[in-house]
């Protein structure tokens, strides 16, 4: 390597690593995509430093760019304070787990010992037809049955997970009739929640709902928000228009 790019390694790989345990050791779930994102991108720039543009932009579009947003959908959908419920469903899983786990690290260890690199043939003679040529004949030729297997892994990976995850519903869909009537029975909201905005100033769903006396139904308030910690009192923005108001009052403002 150049100049340049032993700086930029030694520059990116300490980052690479504090991003790596970062993602293995952070609490949420968010702060840990954000490691793998950074880790990736560092990826792609040693690529893109190595005279491997195809997959330096592979890796930062496809990977940090789809993968990544598909990840964090996933956290958008099951919530970001869910955690992992620790009750094993399947006795002895954890002690069977284990022992895969040693299984097949002394299965990578021993194959990796066993392996035998060729002298390198340098970075003018792989990209003697083009970076995105030469990584095509790779994939496709050399190693296409490979390639097939690990996509066909994946696509089961995904199946295997659709299947798990889905739960069949235990009792039907209620619909809007039997909610009501369920209202009624309960005695609870028989009118229905109030909407955000009813009685305020404008009808958006950061606005809740005003009661009679001008103070704002809980009811109305988005779960979303709450959990967030997000609903604060208007106290502080009235008391700053209210000052500002009697500053233009009393002339002080301009």
């Amino acid at each position: 390597m150049g100049g340049g790019e032993t700086v930029l390694f030694w520059v990116l790989a300490p980052i690479m690593v504090v991003s790596a345990l970062g993602l293995l050791f952070a609490k949420k779930a968010v702060h840990a995509a954000l490691c793998m994102a950074v880790v990736m991108v560092s990826l792609g720039v040693v690529y893109f430093a190595q005279q491997a543009p195809f997959l330096g932009s592979v890796q930062i579009f496809v990977y940090t760019g789809a993968v990544m947003m598909l990840f964090l959908f996933v956290v958008m959908l099951i919530g970001v304070d869910s955690s992992d419920s620790l009750v094993e469903t399947i006795k002895g899983q954890k002690i069977v787990a284990f022992l895969l786990a040693l299984g097949l690290g002394a299965v990578l260890i021993a194959a990796i010992g066993s392996v035998t690199f060729p002298s390198p043939a340098g970075l003018e003679r792989a990209n003697a037809q083009g970076n995105i040529t030469g990584v095509a004949n790779l994939i496709f030729g050399k190693y296409v049955w490979t390639f097939e297997i690990t996509s066909a892994l994946l696509i089961t990976a995904a199946l295997g997970a659709m299947v798990l995850a889905h739960r069949e519903r235990l009792t039907p869909r209620s619909n809007q009739r039997e909610w009501s009537e369920r209202r009624f029975r309960e005695g609870k909201n028989v009118a229905g929640r109030p909407a955000p905005g009813v009685y305020a100033r404008h009808n958006a769903v950061d606005t809740p709902a005003l009661l009679p006396d001008g103070t704002p139904s809980k009811l109305s308030i988005s779960r979303v928000f709450t959990a967030r910690d997000q609903v604060t009192s208007p106290q502080g923005f009235s008391d700053a228009e209210k000052a500002i108001e009697r500053g233009i009052e009393e002339g002080t403002n301009r």
